[in-house]
């Protein structure tokens, strides 16, 4: 099993300074990257102080000149949001930049409200269609010229410059949760990264299902990698448990509000919401939470990781940013590279 590290620039309150939050992730990045991680992503993400992503190119060229040897993913980069020519082009300058570093990753997008801003007038729901109709044209602009008359974008030849290191091109990821996705990313050679929330293994288990489907309704084509992403701290004793509960559920109440659409954000600081006002509040149990997540002493986590690998998670994506202190997060960190990814380099 491999390991990936997701990590923000993350402000929960203006109290919260930018400066100590740029050191502290890079601090985290070049951590991941001494400690064997394989792969270190980031998000896009708009208007938003929790997740400060305008632009993952731009965060991963940072990235890369502060690390030798993780891989560079942006995790993911929002299709609807984007032009194929400057996706094409960012891309390619960025994996020379890094000396072939790129793993490049492609969605449809999160929040309505970031929708509302970015693209107005386009449901969240329909956003997969413009990740489906983007890809193959940045992959054609990647080989050589091409012209383009789609649904979305329409455009004369054109070409990428630069061209990527990595020939034919990048490996390429894609966010999948529905059907529609799975069977996308197995007809076009695409690794897969999904995430269940905080809903339990059941819901890992059917995207193992959902990714053997398509499998099977494509014979011929070849298993692409399959990751899971969980919120994860490891933390030195038993009684510690509640810290990053507590956190995640601070996280999470931001969530809900984003997810839902529900207004309150002030300032780029979305409001948290009362819990006891939505339907899917027992997700927020922190029993729950506690038992769902990545969350536990490194003997715990190890055994959580297990039940992973036995599912066919070939790769877990290390979910950093989930309102935890800047302490509590490199010693997570640090246990994780100390204590965890040793017990898993002599596995398949």
């Amino acid at each position: 099993m491999k390991f990936h590290l997701a990590i923000n620039m993350e402000r929960l309150s203006p109290e919260v300074g930018m400066p100590a939050v740029e050191r502290h992730t890079l601090d985290m990045v070049k951590m991941a990257d001494e400690g064997g991680f394989y792969i270190v992503w980031a998000a896009e993400h708009h208007a938003l102080e929790m997740t400060i992503a305008p632009n993952p190119f731009q965060i991963l060229t940072w990235w890369a000149a502060h690390t030798s040897r993780i891989r560079l993913g942006t995790g993911v980069v929002v299709a609807p949001y984007w032009h194929p020519i400057n996706v094409a082009g960012e891309a390619a300058l960025l994996d020379i930049y890094s000396d072939g570093r790129l793993e490049f990753g492609i969605g449809s997008g999160a929040y309505q409200r970031e929708f509302d801003r970015m693209h107005p007038g386009l449901k969240q729901s329909k956003g997969y269609r413009y990740m489906q109709e983007m890809l193959p044209a940045v992959k054609a602009l990647w080989a050589g010229d091409y012209a383009h008359e789609g649904e979305f974008w329409s455009f004369p030849t054109a070409t990428s410059v630069p061209k990527p290191l990595q020939q034919p091109h990048p490996p390429v990821w894609v966010a999948a949760r529905a059907p529609v996705t799975y069977d996308y990313a197995v007809k076009h050679g695409c690794n897969i990264m999904s995430w269940p929330l905080t809903r339990p293994m059941t819901e890992v288990e059917t995207y193992v299902q959902r990714l053997e489907t398509a499998l099977e309704d494509n014979p011929g084509k070849s298993r692409p990698i399959f990751s899971t992403m969980r919120h994860t701290c490891v933390y030195d004793s038993a009684d510690q448990w509640t810290v990053p509960v507590e956190a995640a559920v601070r996280q999470l109440r931001q969530f809900e509000n984003l997810f839902k659409n529900m207004g309150g954000v002030h300032n780029g600081f979305p409001a948290a919401i009362d819990l006891a006002s939505v339907e899917n509040r027992d997700e927020y149990d922190r029993q729950m939470l506690h038992d769902n997540l990545l969350f536990g002493t490194p003997d715990e986590v190890i055994q959580k990781l297990n039940q992973y690998k036995d599912l066919g998670v070939d790769h877990f994506i290390y979910y950093a940013s989930l309102g935890l202190g800047f302490k509590e997060q490199k010693r997570s960190l640090e246990l994780f590279i100390e204590k965890v990814i040793p017990e898993f380099d002599h596995t398949d």
